[in-house]
């Protein structure tokens, strides 16, 4: 048996472009007008430097859940103060618990310090592990790690040339 080739049948879509552009002139369009730009997320700070009631919440905050931290038998607290620093915070508070069980109550007891202050977590990262788990309180980051992952991820190390808080040690 022979095969016979049927014609194809070229489709409007399928011509060239330049023969297309001849026959129908296309609309051009005006550029489009450049966005904005978006406002950074707070003005930039100067230390020393007229602190407001923001930033003493916040310190309170990250004074708070490391007590918070203390009063669940947390092991290494630390309180970063990283104004100027980053834009996404402006304490880090960093704890060791000794277990995941451990962990996850720290990250637990840490909720309920902010929610006694009116305060809330914007996002809660790493619970299922609870090797490292990150709480996003807004201006306060708290991290809780198991002691293997925050040798690991020396986040101490990092902001090395961080001021470091006084952690309350009597306080609760």
């Amino acid at each position: 048996m022979k095969r016979v080739r049927t014609p194809t049948v070229k489709r409007a879509s399928e011509e060239p472009k330049q023969k297309r552009s001849q026959e129908e002139p296309t609309e051009q369009r005006a550029p489009a007008a450049p966005r904005p730009k978006r406002a950074a997320k707070r003005a930039p700070k100067v230390e020393g430097v007229g602190a407001t009631a923001r930033d003493d919440a916040a310190r309170d905050l990250a004074v708070a859940l490391a007590a918070a931290g203390l009063e669940k038998k947390a092991a290494g607290v630390e309180i970063l103060d990283v104004v100027g620093k980053v834009d996404y915070a402006d304490f880090l508070v960093l704890m060791t618990g000794t277990s995941s069980r451990h962990v996850d109550a720290l990250a637990q007891e840490l909720e309920h310090a902010a929610r006694e202050r009116g305060s809330r977590a914007l996002s809660v990262e790493g619970l299922p592990a609870a090797t490292w788990v990150l709480l996003d309180f807004g201006d306060v980051v708290a991290h809780v790690f198991q002691e293997e992952a925050r040798g690991l991820y020396d986040i101490d190390g990092l902001w090395m040339d961080a001021a470091r808080l006084r952690v309350p040690k009597g306080q609760a």
